[in-house]
């Protein structure tokens, strides 16, 4: 199989796969439409000889697989992550159709890694999971019966980025962040915001959710972030300077008083 560069940047995540079938119809499903990137969370049952059966011949995208204990490994080289999710009413994140992202895919798989997560084939993809993607996509089906086995979902999803593939796109000049660094930039949010009395002590969670949600649909550029983390520091030096710690030598507001009341 010839690379095709944009295709080989789309990365597969299936985490906590039950069926070892699946995961070699997905090898299959992802070969036949030039994809070869894929990578295992937690797989329940894997390496198994049902995945390799599955897989026909595409054995060798099994035997690229990469497997990892976290979905944060799984996407912290990727500058795009799409979870795929037919739960739209109970999250409030961008989402859209599967071939409405698909030019979005291979435009971005020209400059970085893009993962596209499948969950387990009982539930989906947890709260946690769905929360640590930029969009999530919808596959449209059966409004009475629209329920996907995962390997079926991975050859459509497979299926509309290579249709995509086949288009001409604009080289753009935009550079994106990887998931590292948007974390980076949150946790450094997160440490700012609660510095300065901003965060509610009982439910700092649910105004950091908002502001990656937030964050998440305006899709900061590596230098507009890089502006965002320089604005926190800034912010940081002079919350420093308005309170300073005491040094060693100077004994703190309590001692001056207790020694006060001694006197």
């Amino acid at each position: 199989m010839t690379p095709n560069a944009p295709l080989s940047n789309i990365r597969i995540v299936m985490v906590q796969t039950w069926h070892p079938g699946n995961i070699g119809a997905a090898a299959r499903a992802m070969k036949t439409m030039g994809l070869s990137d894929l990578v295992l969370v937690n797989p329940v049952d894997y390496p198994h000889d049902e995945a390799t059966s599955l897989a026909a011949g595409a054995v060798d995208v099994l035997e690229q697989a990469t497997v990892v204990d976290s979905l944060e490994k799984a996407i912290e080289d990727c500058q795009l992550v799409i979870a795929t999710s037919a739960r739209t009413r109970s999250h409030p994140w961008p989402i859209k159709e599967s071939r409405e992202l698909a030019p979005q895919i291979l435009e971005e798989a020209n400059q970085g890694k893009v993962a596209i997560l499948f969950g387990p084939e009982r539930m989906g993809l947890h709260n946690d999971h769905l929360r640590q993607a930029h969009f999530h996509m919808d596959i449209p089906g059966n409004p009475e019966y629209n329920v996907l086995n995962v390997a079926s979902a991975i050859q459509l999803v497979c299926y509309e980025c290579f249709m995509a593939s086949r288009q001409t796109y604009e080289a753009t000049e935009k550079a994106y962040p990887q998931v590292n660094e948007l974390n980076q930039f949150y946790e450094h949010l997160e440490n700012t915001l609660d510095k300065i009395g901003f965060l509610i002590k009982a439910h700092p969670g649910q105004a950091m959710l908002r502001l990656k949600r937030l964050f998440n649909r305006a899709r900061p550029e590596k230098i507009e972030l890089n502006m965002l983390r320089g604005m926190l520091s800034s912010v940081d030096k002079l919350h420093a300077s308005i309170n300073p710690k005491p040094t060693l030598d100077e004994p703190s507001s309590s001692t001056n008083e207790s020694n006060q009341q001694e006197n």
